[in-house]
């Protein structure tokens, strides 16, 4: 896997080159009416949808958690809190989302966050030797290995998905 850098990066870009993380970037065609952005995603890239994982923010206790799911699942709140040793998560409003990330909904990257937050992986990621997530812009998807997505954001891995 390549590593690129260059002009008109995202701050997911950015992260992973300064840390040394081989990644590649997966541009393509995003059309705002779609349904949902990670099949849409999946199917654009021609890879397997359980391969493209989606970044949720969530509430756990009164701050910020992300969960790290497949596109065709969804994030189980009673699994993320347990995962994190809290007792009661929620989705997190979009717009404390974008805020706390400095990311726009639907093109949330787990990597280059404005800070870090409690992260889980669903485990199912795994089973891939890369998988994909947002590169920070909608239409922009990165390709890695898990492990170095967990090492980027300190992720510990749980099965999070249902």
């Amino acid at each position: 896997m390549a590593k690129k850098t260059g002009s008109g990066g995202t701050p997911a870009t950015v992260a992973l080159t300064r840390a040394g993380i081989g990644y590649t970037l997966h541009p393509y065609q995003h059309d705002p009416r779609a349904e949902s952005y990670g099949l849409e995603a999946a199917e654009a890239l021609g890879v397997e949808p359980k391969q493209v994982f989606k970044t949720l923010m969530a509430s756990l206790d009164g701050k910020l958690v992300v969960g790290i799911v497949p596109v065709t699942g969804q994030l189980d709140l009673k699994a993320l809190a347990r995962a994190l040793g809290g007792s009661k998560a929620q989705m997190a409003e979009v717009t404390a989302a974008e805020r706390a990330t400095g990311y726009v909904a639907g093109g949330i990257s787990p990597v280059g966050q404005k800070r870090p937050h409690p992260t889980v992986l669903d485990e199912s990621a795994m089973t891939y030797e890369t998988v994909y997530v947002s590169g920070g812009r909608r239409g922009l998807d990165i390709e890695l290995a898990p492990t170095d997505l967990i090492k980027i954001t300190d992720a510990t891995t749980a099965p999070i998905a249902k």
